[in-house]
């Protein structure tokens, strides 16, 4: 069953990965040919599947003027969508005008705010304009269901610049917040300049942990935490490793076992050549992803979910005997789910589940 849509605009004004449409969001031409070529991929590839939540992300979809937004809302009207569905839209705070918070209101219900950092000199590292807090408290005033990105571990960030960073986060009281450590992204303006990320320093991690569990937040995937019942529903389907439609310049999709990539050559992609890479997983390589997948979500794996989805009982297979007695996996009666003390070690676990062969177990 395929539940989730993903829709990629690409348009921003940094230097990024998508370096096609770097600069080009003034061009209405470019957006507009890009819009249409995306209603033609949705119109070809979309089954009219019911669709529990969709996630319009970037790029810097926010970027967009309304007449652009109308375009966009108007294509996505081909999507059927299921009762109460969740919809996310990516924003940058300084878009976040009354103007457009007045559209989008009755469009989506669900705004993903691209803080980053408060911090003026790391912003400008990033080649981020500086946060306007008062874009995101208006932006309060019409949607409940928020989250905010933080990221961390810059060489110049001190422990008192990212506890100023957690505690205006925290000041706003946004019901989600997701945290990453900084990664250098191809053809960024880091990437360009050679920037050397120092060691990641555990220590951040649960220092962010410990203030946001003692703030009433939920942690409920590695980087994620919320409030009670504003779990990212749509980021679910990703760690549950479950079907969903990815459409847009660059967007990746997971159906029927195919999991696929499209260009980011927006010459190819505006001639309607659509996908760049495809492959058919087999179960085995299914259930690497599961594992992988399911393991970053602090409750870990469902294991009569599991039994369900393969037909084999998850106790059985002898990684997961050697890891529980390594007490690197904990189970309990529902779940088989990563120790909390090797929480932030997890890559090293999950190592354990690439290119393994369970059949032969």
């Amino acid at each position: 069953m395929i539940k989730a849509v993903y829709i990629h605009i690409p348009f921003c004004e940094n230097i990024c990965s998508y370096c096609d449409f770097c600069k080009l969001h003034k061009n209405e031409k470019w957006i507009n040919d890009y819009l249409e070529e995306l209603q033609k991929e949705i119109k070809q590839n979309y089954k009219g599947e019911k669709i529990k939540t969709i996630y319009i992300g970037g790029g810097t979809p926010s970027i967009l003027n309304i007449k652009q937004l109308e375009k966009l809302f108007q294509i996505l009207k081909i999507i059927n969508l299921d009762k109460n569905p969740e919809i996310t839209f990516e924003a940058n705070p300084e878009d976040l005008t009354k103007e457009k918070l007045e559209f989008l209101k009755n469009k989506i219900n669900r705004l993903s705010i691209g803080i980053q950092t408060f911090n003026n000199k790391l912003l400008k590292l990033l080649d981020r304009k500086q946060v306007n807090i008062e874009n995101i408290k208006l932006a309060k005033k019409y949607f409940k269901n928020i989250n905010a990105d933080l990221m961390y571990n810059f060489n110049e960030e001190t422990k008192d610049i990212l506890k100023n960073d957690i505690e205006k986060l925290l000041k706003l009281d946004i019901p989600h917040i997701s945290t990453y450590s900084l990664i250098l992204e191809p053809h960024t303006k880091l990437y360009i300049k050679n920037y050397q990320i120092k060691n990641e320093d555990t220590n951040n991690e649960e220092y962010i942990n410990k203030i946001l569990k003692e703030n009433g937040y939920i942690h409920y995937e590695i980087s994620n935490y919320s409030k009670e019942g504003y779990e990212s529903k749509h980021n679910l389907t990703y760690w549950n490793n479950e079907n969903y439609y990815g459409f847009g310049l660059g967007a990746s999709g997971y159906i029927n076992n195919e999991r696929y990539e499209n260009t980011k050559n927006i010459t190819k992609y505006l001639k309607g050549n659509y996908k760049e890479t495809s492959h058919i997983l087999d179960q085995n390589e299914t259930m690497q992803n599961e594992f992988i997948l399911g393991f970053r979500k602090i409750k870990g794996i469902n294991k009569q979910k599991f039994k369900q989805k393969y037909n084999i009982n998850i106790n059985d297979l002898k990684i997961i005997k050697e890891l529980i007695n390594k007490k690197q996996i904990l189970d309990n009666e529902d779940y088989i789910y990563i120790n909390p003390k090797y929480l932030y070690y997890s890559n090293e676990i999950l190592m354990n589940f690439i290119d393994i062969h369970f059949h032969k177990q």
